[in-house]
């Protein structure tokens, strides 16, 4: 079979690795073989095989471990070794999930998550539960339940590289997946992380979220809102259209988006996912825009041979028509947002130029 050409390539999620330790593991502790590969089966009914790094008998429990393979996607969990340790605890039925050494704790609501209790995720725990019930089942021992501790080798360090911090998440990494399945070049991690990210606001009672580019952004929307809690500023990265869809979900009364010329740009043309590879700066938006708020025609048609929005930008430094066409362009960004969210949340659009200044601001 040839391989996948590169970028094709599908994998699973921390989620289902966990899973298909808890179901090698748990069926070792009950008296079966020790396997080198298991089978389990995903929410959406496909039952992939992993591979088991290493088994692990102590004198009450089993530990299984797996190597996280994402596939084509550009996830800091890619590589990870996860690691399930399984123990009866003869409460009947009961699947009870513990903190292993590098899973977080989480320490904020809004992560439909127990506080104090791990980072592992609803998705999850329902398909560990489900698997450890059948092996149960599967060995006659009904009568019993069944302790599972999730832990992440090098966990904690991998999380830093997470926006897990902002969560409310301490001292590891979530165990996360919808689906068990990881796309490739679908930033799935990421956009978990957004979408928890704005729960968590949703939770701490915040009226306006913040969605920014990056973390620049974000710092100079921080240092213009210090009156609210850092849980209310979410970054969104490109994925604005995913951001735009939870916040729906939520019912968030506000959302303000926050970014630089080259992003509110796009989402003035309409492209709600602003990466490069996905989307381009329309320079005849740019142009007509500048000419509404007041450019010449040389200058409409320097704008339209522009290298860059930020090029847009610099050619309009100290013009009478900048003011106008930056506050335009952000009209045009909260316009897209907001036909994208519904009238029932009112949206805002901040332009930062590249010295940290407000210098664009508009209201839908």
């Amino acid at each position: 079979m040839e391989p996948k050409p590169k970028g094709t390539r599908t994998g699973f999620t921390t989620g289902a690795n966990a899973t298909a330790c808890v179901s090698a593991a748990l069926r070792a502790l009950l008296g079966g073989p020790e396997e080198s590969t298991v089978t389990i089966r995903l929410p959406e009914g496909q039952e992939p095989q992993f591979s088991l790094l290493w088994t692990r008998r102590d004198e009450d429990s089993v530990t299984c471990a797996t190597i996280k393979d994402g596939g084509d996607d550009p996830d800091v969990t890619h590589g990870a070794e996860i690691r399930a340790t399984v123990k009866l605890n003869h409460l009947k039925g009961q699947v009870r999930f513990l903190k292993g050494e590098g899973v977080g704790e989480v320490t904020k609501p809004g992560l439909g998550l127990e506080i104090g209790g791990p980072a592992i995720n609803p998705v999850p725990r329902r398909m560990m539960t489900e698997h450890a019930l059948e092996r149960l089942a599967e060995f006659g021992r009904e009568d019993e339940g069944v302790d599972i501790t999730v832990s992440v080798k090098d966990g904690e360090a991998i999380a830093r590289k997470t926006l897990n911090g902002r969560l409310g998440i301490v001292g590891g990494i979530s165990i996360l997946g919808r689906t068990g399945i990881v796309y490739p070049y679908s930033n799935a991690a990421y956009i978990a992380s957004i979408e928890q990210g704005i729960e968590v606001a949703v939770h701490q009672g915040a009226q306006e979220v913040f969605l920014t580019t990056g973390g620049l952004t974000e710092d100079l929307a921080i240092k213009m809102r210090p009156d609210l809690d850092e849980s209310a500023f979410v970054q969104m990265g490109d994925h604005v259209g995913k951001a735009l869809d939870h916040c729906k979900k939520l019912g968030v009364p506000k959302v303000v988006l926050v970014g630089q010329i080259g992003k509110v740009s796009k989402l003035a043309n309409g492209q709600l996912h602003t990466h490069a590879r996905k989307s381009q700066v329309n320079m005849q938006l740019m142009a007509d825009l500048a000419k509404a708020a007041g450019a010449d025609e040389a200058e409409v048609a320097e704008i339209l041979g522009a290298n860059t929005a930020r090029h847009v930008l610099e050619m309009g430094a100290g013009k009478a028509w900048q003011a106008p066409f930056v506050n335009s362009l952000c009209a045009q960004a909260a316009k897209v947002a907001s036909d994208s969210i519904g009238a029932a949340c009112k949206v805002e659009s901040w332009l930062f130029d590249f010295d940290g200044k407000l210098i664009g601001k508009a209201e839908i």
